[in-house]
């Protein structure tokens, strides 16, 4: 009887080909190997550590310890302003750089690290936003339509909105807390109001975070781990595809970002049955007219918008909005003011000199008080929301930065944490909270900063919330401080934890309501 391996033409064919495959990875294995010569040669150039040079496998370390900005920041001290972090990726520190890869005119596109950033579904695949587009005219078609709604002219309209969670927030923080005397963890609140607000503007109506006091759905814990997958894939691109977006791995579980977009689904199904009962004459219009809103009338205007536009930018406003705020909120009040006692009577004083509205102050009261600009600023500074370099592509023709010379496709870019810290534009005393850094000097000297800060991104892709977040710093630092005494309790140290989003933790303090 002739088995498998005694039928004479698959023997033929098996020998006939072993040589064959043999050869085949020989010469697999030898192409590799010289391209990754080449690219180290003409790298060779930009100084960085040996094995970041030849493999990628750092770069995914140092994001999967959640401290990747210390990393890139010792990199820095070690090898100076440009340094050679993965085979093809180099990191800058010195912000005289960000005009040149980071431009107003288009050139330099976005990296595969922002492909790893969509939200993947088994019937769309991956889903396109107006931060994680790569395609410079996908970006033009889906940015342009909503850019005028994140003026900061427009922004202020919501004014009445952003009160409305300032009076929720303050009614909870007297009950649980101003009557009980009992210690809370301050981070966790200002995270709760920052996604009520969002929600709030979004969509006419809070998440529950602050009347709840919890993770409402989730949705924070959903987020966090949404980015804690995708940061060590941003490193590795070319696995995420194999590892999370794809059908097969969809069927088994659900990928990273699925029950964001269910929930963002939701809202906007729930918001169209709504207008068609107002059609109909037995429902309520929105008030104000918040963002889904104005999304939706975007849609309809605009034929030549995708069908998922919407379900993007709404998806942007919950995972980005919300955090963005909360990092830089909880990095004012608590990490800094409240650990700097001169620093917060001084913002103190400012305040009740400017003789501003009470329960509330006004935006049009506190949009030009300087010392309360500085501590914003340098809260941005020290704290920027994003800690991973903000990853371009070299055009043609190659690019020189800082002196060095890059070939076409090489990846560069800055960490906000670092090049936040640069001493030669900041000061020598980087680490330090002084927002009278903001204030010394001519007004060169302020722009000089002020043009140095990545925080928000820089050039064409600055981040479109930025006014959003400025805004509701503005609104909440002043109640706070007008309404309430607040204090740090050494309970336990704080945590920081980078997934290119920071997330906080342990900020325990107590509250009490401030004398008239």
């Amino acid at each position: 009887m002739l088995t498998f391996n005694s039928i004479p033409a698959l023997e033929a064919l098996v020998e006939a080909t072993r040589g064959w495959w043999l050869w085949a990875g020989g010469l697999a294995f030898t192409l590799g190997l010289l391209q990754l010569v080449r690219t180290w040669w003409s790298m060779r150039h930009i100084p960085g550590p040996l094995l970041a040079s030849i493999t990628n496998l750092p770069r995914v370390w140092w994001v999967k310890t959640g401290r990747a900005h210390l990393y890139h920041q010792a990199l820095h001290a070690k090898y100076g302003d440009v340094v050679r972090i993965g085979p093809r990726m180099v990191s800058f520190s010195n912000p005289e750089a960000i005009p040149t890869v980071y431009p107003i005119r288009p050139g330099f596109l976005k990296s595969d690290f922002y492909a790893v950033l969509r939200p993947y579904t088994r019937d769309r695949g991956s889903m396109l936003a107006v931060f994680n587009t790569q395609d410079e005219l996908t970006h033009k078609l889906i940015k342009n339509p909503i850019a005028p709604l994140f003026s900061l002219s427009n922004v202020v309209h919501f004014e009445g909105l952003v009160e409305e969670v300032l009076a929720c927030l303050s009614k909870q923080l007297d009950k649980r807390f101003v009557a009980t005397g009992e210690v809370f963890d301050c981070a966790e609140w200002l995270q709760y109001f920052a996604f009520d607000v969002m929600g709030t503007i979004s969509f006419s109506k809070r998440y529950g975070f602050l009347e709840q006091g919890r993770d409402v759905n989730g949705m924070l814990a959903a987020i966090f781990q949404f980015f804690m997958v995708a940061a060590p894939m941003t490193q590795v691109t070319w696995l995420d595809p194999i590892l999370y977006k794809n059908r097969l791995v969809h069927s088994f579980r659900q990928t990273p970002g699925m029950s964001i977009l269910g929930f963002v689904g939701k809202v906007i199904g729930e918001r169209l049955a709504r207008e068609g009962d107002v059609k109909e004459g037995s429902g309520t219009t929105p008030r104000n007219k918040d963002f889904l809103a104005r999304f939706l009338e975007i849609q309809n205007l605009n034929p030549k918008l995708p069908p998922w536009v919407s379900t993007a930018w709404i998806f942007s406003n919950v995972i980005a909005g919300s955090d963005t705020v909360g990092t830089v909120m909880k990095t004012a009040i608590i990490d800094y003011l409240l650990s700097h006692p001169a620093s917060f009577e001084r913002l103190q004083r400012e305040l009740d000199g400017a003789n501003v509205t009470q329960p509330y102050p006004q935006w049009k009261e506190v949009r030009d008080l300087p010392y309360l600009d500085a501590c914003i600023q340098e809260a941005a500074r020290l704290h920027p929301p994003f800690a991973l370099p903000f990853e371009r592509i070299v055009p043609r023709g190659g690019v020189t930065v800082l002196g060095h010379y890059l070939t076409e496709g090489t990846l560069v870019g800055g960490n906000p944490y670092v090049v936040n810290r640069h001493e030669a534009t900041f000061g020598p005393d980087v680490e330090a909270w002084k927002p009278e850094r903001w204030l010394s000097g001519d007004d060169g000297h302020k722009k000089r900063l002020e043009q140095g800060l990545l925080t928000f991104g820089a050039g064409r892709r600055v981040c479109l919330g930025k006014h959003i977040g400025i805004f509701e710093m503005k609104k909440l630092l002043p109640f706070l401080i007008l309404n309430y005494k607040m204090q740090l309790v050494d309970s336990k140290p704080f945590t920081m934890e980078n997934g290119f989003f920071f997330k906080q933790r342990g900020f325990d303090c107590q509250i009490q309501r401030r004398g008239k």
